[in-house]
């Protein structure tokens, strides 16, 4: 896999190029700020890049809207977004523009370096993977849409641990269920939220992008 890496913090940034480094991961290039990493991706067509959210010169939204920019680019770029704070509106954002080959967590899940290559392996393979505090904090906000409100509390957390990106045999593993469960719920959800099986859309991305924006909005 190569890597090219966007972070301002040259102290984390220097710690991630070690981390997958040692990892056996090929890190191509390290960009301080948007500009840069574009360049890069340009320069090293890399597999996957990881970016931070805020990056010179106004620490706002410039490494979301260059990690975007690079998805236009290259659609097949996988894309891993760090940020310091929950940013709901940040996260949503992005897997708007699309969903697969995308991820956005928390920089403390670095430092727990199993989650954080499981998330970029995930990611890196197609996958979504959605830091498990996004998720927190919008599940215990109230969902304003009446079709979400069908669901039951089961489903609930079904879709919660879906949005975090894990397949059905981690959903079961996290849950306590069985897969087969797993499997009866989510066919449920997608009923309860009119999601038919010819949907030309992804019905799994479909649900859980409704249930963030929805959560999110309220």
């Amino acid at each position: 896999m190569r890597i090219v890496i966007a972070e301002d913090d040259a102290l984390l940034r220097e710690g991630l190029v070690l981390l997958l480094r040692a990892e056996g991961l090929d890190v191509v290039a390290v960009a301080e700020d948007a500009m840069g990493f574009l360049d890069a991706v340009d320069e090293h067509k890399p597999d996957t890049v990881v970016v931070d959210v805020r990056m010179p010169p106004t620490h706002t939204d410039e490494g979301i809207v260059a990690a975007v920019a690079a998805r236009q680019r290259y659609p097949d770029l996988a894309v891993l977004v760090l940020s310091a704070h929950v940013e709901q509106a940040f996260a949503t954002d992005l897997l708007a523009a699309g969903s697969s080959r995308l991820g956005y967590l928390l920089k403390e899940r670095v430092g727990r370096v199993d989650e954080f290559m499981d998330a970029l392996h995930r990611v890196a393979d197609g996958g979504t993977a959605i830091d498990p505090t996004v998720v927190a904090q919008l599940v215990s906000r109230n969902v304003v849409d009446n079709r979400l409100d069908r669901l039951s509390p089961r489903e609930h957390d079904v879709l919660a641990v879906m949005a975090e990106g894990l397949g059905n045999g981690a959903i079961a593993r996290r849950l306590v269920i069985t897969e087969g469960a797993v499997h009866k719920h989510i066919r449920s959800i997608f009923a309860k939220l009119g999601l038919a099986p010819d949907d030309s859309a992804d019905r799994r991305v479909t649900a859980v992008l409704r249930y963030l924006d929805d959560a999110r909005r309220r």
